[in-house]
């Protein structure tokens, strides 16, 4: 059963009556996913970019925008306006589809797993979880690529405190760590 499916048929419901909810829109939900990857020191190398780009969209199926500096920081040798980066957002069944990648492909593909840290999920019960390169997701292949990047996955959610997003994480089938393995 797909995700999306689960969500309605089994999770909902059991969210509903353990939250002690009487609707079904005031039950936690997945709102959006974004995926977000700074470019770092090489924002002026046209190759790394494109190459970034490239990735983005096979991981996602969709085409990044490019996210400018707001402000100059001559330590980091950034103007305003600048690109440092870029993200997709994924919503509705693109956004099930990925997170389904997510749980089934990715997380097992990811060298020395052990679960994520209950600390990724904020007060506001979204998850975020950051991996070290690219090459944990199927569509990427390592001779294929130039260069391995780092990337950022923030979950957002509808809930408005943390346990909420917590539970809703644990139904749809998020590895967390145990709680002794956390410290």
């Amino acid at each position: 059963m797909r995700l999306q499916e689960r969500y309605k048929k089994e999770i909902l419901p059991q969210l509903k009556e353990k939250l002690d909810k009487k609707n079904d829109r005031e039950v936690s939900r997945v709102e959006k996913v974004v995926i977000n990857v700074g470019f770092g020191r090489h924002s002026k190398d046209s190759g790394y970019t494109k190459n970034l780009e490239e990735s983005l969209v096979k991981i996602t199926g969709q085409k990044p925008v490019f996210t400018k500096a707001r402000k100059s920081i001559a330590s980091f040798k950034i103007r305003e306006g600048m690109v440092i980066g870029a993200k997709v957002t994924l919503r509705g069944k693109r956004m099930y589809d990925f997170m389904e990648k997510l749980l089934n492909i990715t997380f097992p593909r990811v060298r020395d797993f052990r679960g994520i840290s209950e600390k990724s999920v904020d007060g506001q019960g979204n998850l975020s979880i950051g991996f070290k390169d690219n090459l944990a997701f199927p569509e990427i292949e390592a001779q294929d690529m130039e260069t391995a990047h780092g990337l950022e996955v923030v979950i957002t959610t509808s809930t408005k405190d943390r346990e909420s997003g917590l539970e809703l994480f644990r139904m749809l089938g998020f590895p967390f760590k145990e709680q002794s393995e956390d410290k």
